[in-house]
This record gives structure tokens, C-alpha cells and sequence, in this order.
């Protein structure tokens, strides 16, 4: 498969709970390439080990979104690498330019499915909020048309494990890949 990919980098992109760091995990392990990196754990690195919570309260989302655009610049410029992005990732324009460095695959989740994985989950500063389920529905709803950019949409099934999400990725993205260009043949 990595002969396929021509040693480009991918990129997972999709909301909070899709899965995208479970998955880029195997998915990196499936194309054989030796790096994976997820941006939030890179971010709360860059920011002396403050976690995303912390950096929402501290510095706000604007000072998290620098930081991601930071380190997506920096990630953007390795090769054979899966990248697990976070959910907002896809709101500043000049993220875009960065991602289109590789081939990007949007985790497509139902919401329904998201409420359910992330019912539990403390950890997401954007869902402290008094109707999370309303929250990550408006939040789904404005993200989408910038998911819907991606070279790949795999849309999840509520049953689906993460191995056979990356098993249809590997199926899927011969599909999507442009064909090489072969120079015209010289007729002379």
C-alpha cells in the first residue's frame, strides 16, 4: 500500500470522537510508515504540558487554533507520516494549505454516535457546555462543509471496529488517488 501512497503523508480529520487517533494508529501500521503523530498531543507539549482544557481557559481558542496551525506547519513537512488532527483544524483556510500536502480522510460519524462515545469524556473544553448534544450538533453542522474538502469521506457505522475502518480506507484510497502522469510517447 505504500507504494500506492508514494510515500505522502495522510491526514485524518473529523469531529472530536470519531476515532481518528485510534485509527491513524493502525492506519500507520497497516501503510508501513514508522510515524504517527495526533496535533492535540503534540500541542499540549508545545504549551509546557498544559492540557487543551487548560489552554482554552488560560489562553483561549485563538491561542489554541495558533498553536495547531504551528504545529500542522511543522508536520506538513514530513513525508510517510499519519497525522490525527483536531476537530477544529479545518476552520482556519491556512490549515487547508498545510493538509493538502497529503492525502485527507474525513471520518464521517454520525452524531448520534459521537454523544455516545463522548459522554464521558471531561476532556473536550468546547462540550462544557449545558447541552452538549446540542453543542457538538452545531458544531458538526458548521465543520461540515470543510470535512466535506477532504480526498476521502469514510462515513463510520455505529458497529464498525477500528480495524475494519482502516481495512475500508486501505480499500478505498487507490480510489481516490489522481493516476501518475505519463509523459506523451515520442513519435519521432
Amino acid at each position: 500500500m505504500d507504494n500506492i501512497l508514494k510515500d505522502i503523508s495522510v491526514y485524518l480529520i473529523g469531529m472530536m470522537g470519531a476515532g481518528k487517533t485510534t485509527v491513524g494508529h493502525l492506519l500507520a501500521q497497516e501503510l508501513g510508515y514508522s510515524r504517527f503523530f495526533d496535533t492535540d498531543t503534540l500541542i499540549e507539549q508545545l504549551a509546557q504540558g498544559q492540557t487543551i482544557n487548560e489552554i482554552f481557559a488560560t489562553a483561549g481558542e485563538e491561542a489554541f487554533r495558533e498553536l495547531e496551525t504551528q504545529v500542522l506547519a511543522e508536520l506538513c513537512t514530513y513525508k510517510r507520516t499519519v497525522v490525527s488532527t483536531g476537530g477544529g483544524i479545518v476552520l482556519r483556510q491556512k490549515n487547508w494549505s498545510y493538509l493538502q500536502h497529503g492525502l485527507v480522510i474525513w471520518l464521517d460519524v454520525p452524531v448520534e454516535l459521537l454523544i455516545k462515545r463522548l459522554q464521558e469524556d471531561n476532556s473536550r473544553p468546547l462540550l462544557k457546555d449545558t447541552d452538549p448534544e446540542k453543542k457538538l450538533q452545531m458544531l458538526l453542522e458548521q465543520r461540515q462543509p470543510l470535512y466535506s474538502q477532504a480526498d476521502l469521506r469514510i462515513t463510520v457505522q455505529p458497529q464498525e471496529t477500528p480495524e475494519q475502518i482502516t481495512k475500508r480506507i486501505l480499500a478505498e484510497i487507490p480510489l481516490v488517488l489522481k493516476p501518475p502522469v505519463v509523459p506523451p510517447s515520442d513519435f519521432n
